[in-house]
This record gives C-alpha cells, sequence and structure tokens, in this order.
C-alpha cells in the first residue's frame, strides 16, 4: 500500500520545470552523478524500473480497494456498512414523520384493499380464481402478478424516479406492491392445507425444532435496505445502495426489500407481520423459508408457493446485480468479485477474508430487532392465521 501510494505520488504530483543542470532526474544516476547537498535526498529513494503502465496496473487495484488474495488482513470497504445504526444521528422529526406516514399508508390500505365491506381485495381474488378450480394454480399466478410488477417497478426505477422523483416513486412502488402481497399471503395462508398431501413428517423426531430454527435463521438474510426505514417511507430520499458488511460478506443475495413495520393499527397487525416476511426476504432467506415450511406442510399448495417464490428471487439475483451494476459500476464489479450468491462460497475460496470482530457486525440494533420480531411472528401464527380466515379470501 505505501508502495503504491509513493508510486500515485510521483505519477500524479505536477510536473516541475527542468531547470539547465546537467544532472537532472531524468538521467541516469551514477555514483559520480548524486549531489552531495543534503537538502535533494529524493536521488536516495528507490528507482522503481517499471514501466508507467505497470505503475498504473498498481493503482487501480489499490484505488479500489484490492490487495493481495493471500493476505489474511479484511479488504479495504468499497461500499456500504450495512445494517449501521446510530442513535446520536437521528432525527425525532424524521420517526415521528415515518410513524404519521406508515400510520396513513396502513389506513388507507385498510380501507381500500382489505376491508372487505370497502376494499377491492376480496374482488381481486375472486377474479384470480376463476382461472382455475386449483389452488396450486392460483397460488402461482398470485405470485406471478406480483412479482411482475414489483420487480418490474424496480427494474424502471430510474426511468421512474426522473420523471417523478424517488419519493413519489416510492410512494407508487409501495401503493402497488402491497395490496399484492397482503392478497398472496393471506391466500396462502387459508389454502395451504387444501392442496395435495405428499408427506407428512409434522409428528417426527426433531422436526418442529429444525423448522423452527430454519426460519429463524432465515430471517438473518434479510436485505440490508430493509433496515433504513426512513427510506423505506420515502422520509428520506430512497437510494439504490451498494452494501458489503453483515450478511453481505455471507452472500451477496440474502433477499428482497421493501417493508412497513412500527406504529401498526391493530385491525391490520395480523396481515402486516406476514407481508413484512413476504417482502423483506433476500434469496438465501427466501429458500430456507421455503424449504422449511413445505417440509412443515408437506402438501401441493406449499410446493407451488415454494416454487413461484424461490422462482421469482432468482430473477431478482439477476436483476439486482443488473440494476446495481448500472448504478454503481466499477464498485459493483469489486464487490461483486469479493462475495458470492451461494452462501460462504466466496469464503471458502479465498476471495472474502472476515474481519477478526465479524461477529460485531451483527450485534447492531436492527438485527436485535431482527430477533425480537421473529420471535413475535412465531407466537402471533394463530393471530395471523385467525385474521386471514376472517377474511374468506
Amino acid at each position: 500500500m505505501a508502495t503504491c501510494l509513493v508510486v500515485a505520488n510521483s505519477l500524479f504530483r505536477p510536473p516541475k520545470p527542468i531547470l539547465p543542470h546537467k544532472h537532472h532526474p531524468l538521467q541516469p544516476i551514477s555514483s559520480h552523478s548524486l549531489p552531495k547537498s543534503p537538502l535533494n535526498t529524493t536521488f536516495l529513494k528507490p528507482h522503481f524500473s517499471h514501466s508507467d503502465s505497470c505503475r498504473f496496473r498498481l493503482i487501480a487495484p489499490a484505488s479500489l480497494g484490492e490487495t493481495d488474495a493471500s493476505s489474511d488482513e479484511p479488504l479495504p470497504l468499497v461500499g456500504e456498512d450495512s445494517a449501521a445504526f446510530d442513535l446520536g444521528t437521528q432525527n425525532i422529526v424524521s420517526w415521528v414523520y415515518f410513524t404519521i406516514i406508515l400510520g396513513v399508508v396502513l389506513f388507507v390500505l385498510d380501507v381500500i384493499w382489505i376491508d372487505n365491506s370497502t376494499g377491492f381485495g376480496k374482488a381481486f381474488i375472486d377474479a384470480v380464481s376463476t382461472l382455475s378450480d386449483s389452488h396450486e394454480i392460483v397460488m402461482l399466478a398470485l405470485i406471478l402478478i406480483f412479482a411482475t410488477v414489483h420487480s418490474g417497478l424496480a427494474s424502471f426505477r430510474d426511468m421512474g424516479e426522473k420523471l417523478l422523483g424517488k419519493r413519489a416513486y416510492r410512494v407508487l412502488f409501495a401503493g402497488v406492491s402491497l395490496p399484492l402481497a397482503v392478497s398472496t399471503v393471506v391466500y396462502f395462508i387459508n389454502h395451504r392445507y387444501n392442496g395435495v398431501q405428499l408427506w407428512q413428517l409434522q409428528n417426527g423426531p426433531g422436526v418442529h425444532q429444525l423448522v423452527w430454527l430454519s426460519n429463524f435463521i432465515s430471517f438473518f438474510f434479510l436485505y440490508p435496505s430493509t433496515f433504513n426505514l426512513l427510506e423505506v417511507a420515502a422520509v428520506d430520499q430512497p437510494k439504490v445502495h451498494l452494501w458489503e458488511t453483515g450478511i453481505m460478506r455471507i452472500t451477496r443475495h440474502p433477499q428482497g426489500s421493501s417493508h412497513r413495520t412500527l406504529s401498526v393499527p391493530s385491525s391490520i397487525l395480523p396481515y402486516c407481520i406476514p407481508v413484512v416476511i413476504f417482502l423483506s426476504f433476500q434469496m438465501v432467506g427466501q429458500v430456507i423459508w421455503c424449504l422449511a415450511h413445505t417440509i412443515w406442510i408437506g402438501n401441493s399448495v406449499a410446493v407451488a408457493a415454494s416454487v413461484g417464490l424461490i422462482g421469482h428471487h432468482l430473477f431478482g439475483v439477476w436483476n439486482g446485480d443488473r440494476r446495481l451494476a448500472v448504478r454503481h459500476g466499477e464498485a459493483f464489479e469489486v464487490v461483486k468479485k469479493r462475495t458470492s450468491i451461494i452462501p460462504f462460497a466466496a469464503i471458502l475460496d479465498g476471495r472474502q477474508k472476515l474481519p477478526k470482530d465479524y461477529y460485531k457486525e451483527f450485534i447492531r440494533l436492527p438485527y436485535l430487532a431482527i430477533t425480537a420480531m421473529t420471535l413475535g411472528a412465531y407466537f402471533l401464527h394463530p393471530v395471523m392465521q385467525a385474521a386471514s380466515f376472517r377474511l374468506h379470501w
């Protein structure tokens, strides 16, 4: 690193005028031509015989934070630090705005979509259900509709933000995605046992513990943008972040992001918990969640839901990388080389060097909140199921 700085300094320092002296630096240095004055000690620094092109090859990796793969030291960050939350920098007014906006959004969602007496949610489910008498087909159709709208709006984000502005486009994105997510989740809860039973493992030894632990772990694969609640609610200006620490060291695609939590009206609280889960996972987390629920339920509806969700998130892997490459360019390519889609692959082949205190990247307020939310979601399963049954979707 020090060598690269010396070379860079010598390359980019403004050129000095060449004085008419027979011993200027461009001439070969010999023992007879070394100046005797102690003020000209720069002549005694190591002289590099590499060409300028070699020097630029040395500088480019250093500027991007790359080092020798054999080094045990973690690479300097190019992306952002995930799940960083400093209470001292928080603005109470912003969180008041967040609470008000969230309450208004969820109230409107309840009136225009969830409440059967005023909303369109039941009519939407009934319309999709006319496609087939098969619950598996309807389940896949609901996921396909949601995936098309959700990923489509994400793909057109740059264009939409130019036309509407970042905050307005975020409101549009959430306003369309949330009702479709609620419909899909409620339909799954109501019809998860209506399919053909393929296996029955719920009474097997250790199955409940395995499924519970898998679900618990899957929540730690949430995409770090999920924690930026003020951006999610468009209180702060939404950004496309390039995360590099925390869960991103294990896998570059923990799962998708767009959610709403906190200050939820009690009338729609049971629906919002599973929707938060549905919208906040990344690919790896979604695969773990789907496998756990499919093992537990063991029927064709669970298999159909898992196939649809995993397929959506596999597309999200390609689409997410494409969008990050467009937005962040060379910086993303560096992060891409250091990380992997398959969990732990970059660590095992030496491309990712974990810091000695890596565990501290998870001992942060957002992950403590995730732990509490995960435990709460488990104990609230009966409440979520009862609320979904009341809708008759």
